[in-house]
């Protein structure tokens, strides 16, 4: 068996959401996590992933070392009936190609330090048990907006009593913001040690222009997963149709894709949106995205329900202000020098404060807008809080 390196931890970290052959862009923040602190630790990965497209066997193991050593495991998916033997199978499979998996990673790298859960129950539940078998401590970070007020997927009282248990075994509880902290301790979910740690973004590859271009209209753009329930893109849509009726000086990009993308599509058509007014860029990734966001001159989220998006922050390391819902933990870091807050889905309030935010946009400071996230969301600081994390647990477990 192979050893970790014995100055340096090594953190295991279990996934619910990673970047996978299917979609690049899921979890992507927590992939970041792990980048932001791999300088100071060895971490390890391990990803696992239902495959209804798997074809000739039942598992394929996918390694990878992209800045960070990971393993993804595909499972074959279950879809035999009646539909809760498949069900017991899918969680079997899940299961046991995390013990493989852990199993895989320990002979590569030696035994893990401490496991860094993200986003319960499930992975939780292997973390615990990992626990009680190896003596393996484990964190758990949580960004799912489930525990939030009036949502309606938190149910079930297992999966309740499932995870008051591992959240009470873990060595820290990890919040993205303080909004779902409360929102998770309402929900009687205690730990003695929650520690609000946020998502990171790259300032090195997300950072402003120095000078832009002069232009007629001012460009808004609009980054999402493209979940109408959740991003309310329809109510966007809406929103630039009223603005359109008052003034021309403007122009809304859409980047993204999801299940909502073609009906969005359809609805903007439907409105007379045409490409002088709202274009759809799709999904963006890599230098194509930090573009399209460094050239903007304002960003906009009319979300009905979040945490904190990541695309905010990258947003303001690019010195660009943003006008958003209240919703989740944004109000957390989005105050007058940084952007506008306004309710959610009062249509008529953000179109009045988109307005007067494109009217005064020479108000918003691009050095103190950039300056806001080096000093909150760089990597530095978030892999140093994480780091510090880590040794304060693996120091009360030596």
């Amino acid at each position: 068996m192979k050893q970790a390196h014995t100055s340096r931890l090594h953190i295991l970290y279990l996934p619910r959401w990673y970047p996978h052959r299917y979609d690049p862009m899921m979890g992507l923040f927590i992939e970041r996590h792990g980048l932001a602190v791999a300088p100071q630790a060895d971490i390890s990965v391990l990803y696992v992933h239902a495959d209804d497209k798997l074809k000739g066997k039942t598992y394929e193991v996918v390694h990878s070392e992209n800045g960070l050593f990971t393993k993804r495991i595909y499972f074959k998916k279950s879809s035999i009936k009646p539909a809760f033997l498949a069900n017991l199978i899918n969680a079997w499979r899940f299961a046991f190609s995390h013990f493989k998996g852990i199993r895989m990673i320990r002979r590569e790298r030696g035994k893990e330090n401490l496991v860094h859960v993200h986003v319960l129950t499930r992975l939780g539940v292997i973390a615990r048990l990992n626990q009680l078998i190896h003596g393996v401590p484990y964190l758990i970070t949580e960004h799912w907006t489930r525990y939030l007020p009036n949502m309606d997927t938190y149910s079930g009282t297992m999966r309740k009593i499932a995870t008051q248990q591992v959240v009470r075994h873990a060595a820290a509880v990890l919040p993205v913001t303080a909004n779902l902290r409360d929102a998770m301790i309402d929900n009687k979910l205690r730990n003695d040690n929650y520690v609000v740690i946020p998502n990171v973004v790259d300032v090195q590859k997300f950072k402003p222009i120095p000078i832009k271009s002069e232009r007629q209209r001012k460009k808004i753009v609009h980054l999402s997963c493209f979940t109408d329930k959740q991003k309310n893109i329809s109510g966007i849509l809406r929103v630039m149709k009223t603005l359109s009726r008052q003034r021309d000086d403007f122009e809304l990009t859409l980047i993204g894709d999801g299940e909502d993308f073609d009906k969005m599509h359809q609805l903007a058509g439907e409105m007379h949106l045409s490409d002088k007014v709202v274009k759809f860029a799709g999904l963006k990734e890599g230098a194509e995205l930090v573009e399209l966001l460094r050239q903007a001159d304002l960003m906009i989220m009319f979300s009905n329900f979040e945490n904190l998006p990541v695309v905010i922050l990258e947003s303001y390391a690019c010195g660009v202000p943003v006008v958003s819902t209240r919703v989740g933990g944004i109000h957390e870091h989005l105050d007058n020098r940084l952007g506008q807050l306004t309710t959610p889905g009062d249509e008529t309030e953000f179109a009045a404060a988109l307005s007067h935010t494109l009217d005064n946009l020479n108000r918003y400071q691009s050095e103190t807008i950039r300056r806001y996230a080096v000093e909150h969301f760089s990597n530095e600081v978030i892999g140093n809080s994480l780091f510090d994390l880590y040794q304060s647990v693996a120091r009360k477990t030596r």
